[in-house]
């Protein structure tokens, strides 16, 4: 069960255990057992911090020593205490590399052990769609084969240290502004194929929780949606752990979510608890349904308890100095670069006596967001700090604005190197922490009182204005979905004024997802996605500019020329029908070629490709090549095999991604690269029939590095089972 191959129980012992505990509970136990007590004014006055400074628990039950479940959230660390701040998902999706994702789920385990948890929400894997979803720093790019195996290697990762991983957000939360109303439809091909395998891929390895969405999904809340908790999840999944919703938002009506396959409300009593426990009294909902949810939260929790821990938890790991260095490891291969005219990049730091830096985001801790997923790192290292250090005092490093357009292009010209840092932060993206209050009382205020704090009830009205997050200068709340996919109009202007003034000049990019480059990425020689890239992403960001590491990543999304090359996008309306195609397979069906392709990125090094051949096996297809290092430096490539049916009997993208491997090779050397692709990867769903169907025939393989075709060897293969 959940991979738990450890556990000193047997499936039969831990069914067995849980049934026990069962017979020994009340009702009211039972139903107090389906619910979060989190005491937001506690949390507010002692630690100013409302949400999640510490675990928050369900009540458990003391009496027959089931402890509580103790939730942190994520994903770009852990949110309780002084975590360490790793890069945002988005950049560790850029990296293309499971083992550093799987490392990354590893330290997160460690640190919310070491600080009382025991349950990390911070596996998300919702698909980038459009990049204008204002939570896309979260997840890890616009392919579900890709989101889904970083989703699985941080879910092995976190669940080693026995926390369980909770996936999320179960599904089709694509939006955010909108994100408690907006109602989306699709047809159950596209579900399936687009939308849901990254979640199916986590539970295959080993997810012990699930987190419904907030939105709708055919018109039903997702919390309460029968067809995706019950119907896909556990009977076509044989998902075995249990649900919890979203918080406060999630769950509308207590019995429709119950009834769905909804086990816990989150992140406090609202609609289970006592309107719960009065629905079974009255006959509305039946005790084997109230039974089935709990049995399935103590057979996570026994499961989870009765594997042996690999190690002790003192506080002392939290942001010890291994997972540091592993935050600036993950920024370095993280980081892509786009564009790199005349090997401008890396800079020749031995012929560096002065350094320009340009922009009010250089000089600023910019890590991410400030909703759910906000860490509170012990330090965090700005570009410019970082660029000082690593240039030591022997180098003049200067500081402008974008405002001071005249001074910087006088100092740019003076210089030997510059370097552009532009993008966004938390005002431009990221979580709408807007607290709807909806008909009635506030759910918060009810779920405070159903924990019996009557008082404390009365208190959260005057929390609502901290509860609801800042506010920019024109009054709107911070984050939420970009407004804009382009830089601020001052950014644009100084890149513009600068970038003829020197030839060394670099633009770095922090954000959490797409920005339109064109055309003012024609005006300068370099352009680098330094993204919101962790406590240590200035050391990073410094060790790559100046040829100490090389830039690792590849574009987890595709940079269109136009914004008329991305599906339609609303913030604000109720009702959304979500098509099959975005990203890649949009331009590939449009015959639209990218700015700069999915999966695209260069490197310091010349890498070479030799023979592409691709063989049937029992279980699919294996491409197998030789990766030649024809440069001066150690690095890693990422080759990457899309898959194509030209004759299928169905509607299909023209290549998806099916397959990759990051390879690291020594500078003169070689390596041999196998990739395997499973049958499984290559069918689509019949809806009518319910099932995944292969069809055998000549299917294409495109192996590269980019789903660019002209960077792809293209080979055809028989394939009949």
């Amino acid at each position: 069960m959940f991979g738990k191959n450890d556990c000193r129980l047997t499936d039969g012992d831990i069914a067995e255990r849980a049934e026990e505990l069962m017979s020994r509970m009340t009702l009211k136990e039972k139903v107090y057992l389906l619910n979060g007590v989190w005491d937001i004014v506690r949390n507010q006055l002692k630690y100013r911090n409302a949400y999640n400074p510490v675990p928050i628990k369900t009540k458990g039950n003391r009496r027959l020593g089931i402890a509580p479940i103790a939730f942190t959230d994520g994903p770009r660390g852990v949110v309780m205490g002084r975590s360490t701040c790793f890069p945002v998902s988005m950049a560790r999706g850029a990296s293309f590399d499971r083992e550093l994702e799987r490392r990354i789920g590893d330290a997160i385990g460690r640190e919310a052990r070491a600080q009382g948890a025991n349950y990390f929400g911070g596996v998300c894997v919702n698909l980038l769609r459009h990049p204008a979803w204002g939570r896309a720093q979260e997840t890890y790019g616009e392919d579900p084969f890709l989101v889904g195996e970083m989703g699985a290697m941080l879910t092995r990762g976190v669940q080693r240290h026995n926390v369980i991983a909770c996936v999320k957000h179960y599904a089709l939360n694509n939006i955010e502004n909108s994100r408690f109303k907006v109602n989306v439809t699709t047809d159950e091909r596209t579900l399936r194929e687009v939308y849901l395998p990254h979640f199916r891929k986590c539970i295959e390895a080993g997810a012990g929780s699930v987190m419904g969405a907030y939105n709708r999904f055919r018109g039903e809340q997702c919390c309460e949606n029968r067809h995706l908790l019950t119907r896909v999840l556990r009977d076509e999944w044989g998902f075995e752990g249990f649900t919890i919703s979203d918080f406060v938002y999630g769950v509308r009506d207590t019995v429709r979510a119950i009834e769905a396959g909804l086990d816990v409300e989150m992140p406090m009593p609202i609609h289970y608890h006592q309107r719960l426990l009065g629905a079974v009294r009255s006959g509305d909902v039946p005790e084997e349904t109230v039974d089935a949810a709990v049995r399935r939260v103590l057979k996570t929790q026994i499961a989870f308890t009765e594997t042996p821990d690999p190690q002790h938890y003192p506080r002392t790991i939290v942001a010890c100095d291994k997972h540091v260095r592993l935050a600036r490891e993950a920024a370095e291969q993280s980081m892509v670069l786009i564009r790199n005219e005349g090997g401008v990049l890396p800079f020749d730091r031995s012929r560096v006596r002065r350094a320009l830096v340009i922009g009010s985001l250089a000089a600023r801790e910019n890590t991410g967001d400030h909703g759910s997923s906000r860490v509170y790192a012990p330090y965090v290292v700005s570009p410019l700090d970082g660029i000082r250090r690593h240039l030591g005092d022997g180098v003049e490093v200067l500081h402008c604005t974008e405002d001071e357009g005249e001074r910087a292009r006088t100092l740019a010209a003076e210089s030997d190197c510059v370097v552009i840092v532009v993008g966004n932060d938390y005002n431009d993206e990221g979580e709408y922490v807007v607290m709807e209050k909806g008909d009635g009382e506030h759910p918060v205020v009810v779920g405070m009182r159903n924990q019996g704090m009557p008082l404390k009830a009365l208190l959260v009205k005057s929390l609502m204005r901290k509860l609801s997050g800042d506010v920019q200068q024109d009054g709107e709340p911070v984050g939420g979905d970009r407004r804009s996919l382009r830089l601020k109009p001052s950014e644009q202007k100084i890149i513009d004024e600068v970038g003829g003034a020197n030839p060394n000049t670099v633009v770095v990019l922090v954000c959490g997802s797409m920005i339109l480059t064109s055309p003012w990425d024609q005006t300068v020689s370099a352009v680098l996605y330094g993204w919101y890239a962790g406590m240590e992403g200035g050391n990073a960001l410094a060790r790559v500019l100046f040829g100490d590491a090389v830039p690792g990543g590849k574009l987890p999304f595709t940079i269109p020329y136009s914004e008329d090359d991305l599906p339609f996008f609303s913030s604000t309306d109720r009702e959304i029908e979500y098509g099959r195609y975005h990203g890649y397979t949009l331009l590939d069906q449009k015959s639209v070629r990218a700015a700069y392709p999915f999966g695209f990125g260069l490197s310091y090094t010349v890498f070479e490709t030799g023979e592409v051949q691709v063989e049937p096996t029992q279980s699919g297809a294996r491409v197998a090549l030789t990766l030649s290092n024809r440069g001066a430096f150690d690095a890693a490539e990422v080759i990457q095999v899309y898959v194509g049916k030209p004759d299928s009997e169905v509607d299909r993208p023209v290549k998806e991604l099916k397959g990759f491997a990051k390879v690291f090779v020594r500078a003169g050397g070689s390596e041999h690269v196998q990739i395997d692709v499973d049958h499984g990867e290559l069918t689509w769903f019949d809806p009518e029939a319910v099932e995944w169907v292969f069809e055998p025939g000549t299917y294409r393989f495109y192996v590269g590095t980019s789903s660019d075709d002209r960077m792809l060897t293209a080979v055809d293969v028989r394939l009949d089972s």
